[in-house]
């Protein structure tokens, strides 16, 4: 038995717009949602990065500058 795919012989609109449709629309919320999670993940992970750059460079600059003048505090 030769592998056909399952819409063989349908006509292009059914195959591009309609399957799509109807895949959005029974697993949208579930893309979405995964959507949503990934977008919210990528965002805090370049929050913390630039916390821990700021807090970096926050150190290095007291640190810098404190060595230089070792008893002012």
């Amino acid at each position: 038995m030769a592998e056909k795919g399952f819409l063989e012989g349908l006509p292009w609109w059914v195959k591009w717009i309609a399957v799509p449709l109807l895949v959005l629309a029974v697993f949208g919320g579930l893309i979405m949602s995964v959507l949503g999670f990934v977008i919210a993940l990528v965002f805090k992970a370049l929050l913390l990065v630039a916390l821990i750059g700021g807090l970096i460079f926050v150190v290095k600059k007291f640190t810098s500058s404190s060595s230089s003048s070792k008893g002012d505090w």
